[in-house]
């Protein structure tokens, strides 16, 4: 008697979504490629080109993200969360070259005085394109805001921008229909800057984590609103903050009273790295160097 498997799905979130993607983006690319050189369609066939980048960008975050999640070794001792970063560059570079090409092409074209009247069939694939990636855009956004990734944040972009190319492509399939022939031309060029946009912005935040940027203002709010809830803190100094992937870290160094015992200054330290891991709301790595709080001490006393 032989036995069938089920096929599985990965247990990781950022991994399933990932997979949807490409499955959707085959489909996307079959329907695009297919329909726009029978209609003509430049517009459509840069769409196709752009989804065929996403398929691309979505093996590459996999692979990123399958890298990240090593654990941390001799010669990563803080893990391997930046191949996960580094994954959302490639992305960011893909989207940044995929819309530098497609407005280029239409530049050319329109210089040309080419026009093109792709017919009502464009608006199908682009309406279709438009409901699958704006639900890809709003889970893949979700998923990569719980585990908090960046590779899966730049995807998600590449799957709006992708969604925002369609609708430039349902506009110029209008215009066509309305008599206008170089309608399709102009919704070429308004895809490649809208790709290039999404590519520099997911750049920049990519740079950010590389370059060893803290955390934003609202988290480092967050985090000194915890410190000052733990008992026995007096005062802090010298904190730092970075990313590495998914996993924040954290390190401080906070005063406590120079009296208390080595066991009671281990059990504020424990207190605030609880508290740090609550504020962060993420995998947080939190290194805390107890002080004794002398000058306080001083003033007390006098």
């Amino acid at each position: 008697m032989t036995r069938t498997r089920s096929i599985r799905m990965p247990r990781d979130p950022g991994d399933r979504i990932t997979l949807i993607g490409i499955v959707g983006n085959i489909l996307l690319l079959g329907l695009k490629l297919l329909f726009g050189f029978a209609s003509g369609s430049a517009g459509l066939i840069a769409d196709g080109i752009h989804s065929a980048s996403d398929m691309a960008t979505d093996l590459a975050v996999l692979g990123g993200m399958h890298l990240g999640r090593r654990a941390a070794d001799e010669t990563h001792p803080y893990g391997h969360g930046r191949f996960e970063t580094l994954a959302g560059g490639v992305v960011a570079g893909i989207l940044i070259l995929v819309g530098g090409f497609i407005a280029w092409e239409s530049i050319g074209a329109l210089r040309a005085g080419e026009s093109n009247f792709p017919g009502a069939t464009v608006l199908i694939i682009a309406l279709i394109s438009i409901v699958i990636k704006e639900w890809l855009y709003r889970r893949t956004l979700h998923v990569a805001r719980d585990v908090n990734s960046a590779a899966l944040h730049a995807n998600a972009w590449h799957h709006r921008s992708d969604a925002l190319s369609s609708i430039a492509v349902l506009a110029g399939g209008i215009g066509g229909l309305a008599g206008w022939g170089q309608a399709d031309r102009v919704a070429g060029l308004i895809v490649g800057l809208m790709v290039i946009v999404a590519g520099g912005k997911t750049l920049i935040t990519v740079l950010h984590e590389l370059t060893e940027g803290g955390l934003s203002c609202d988290d480092i709010a967050k985090i000194e609103g915890s410190l000052e809830a733990v008992d026995g803190v007096r005062e802090w100094h010298h904190l730092r903050t970075r990313r590495v992937g998914r996993e924040t870290f954290i390190d401080l160094h906070v005063l406590v009273d120079p009296e208390l015992t080595v066991t009671e200054g281990h059990q504020i330290s424990m207190e605030v790295e609880r508290a740090l891991r609550e504020a962060c709301n993420r995998p947080a790595n939190v290194t805390v160097h107890i002080e004794p709080d002398v000058e306080t001490q001083r003033k007390i006393s006098k």
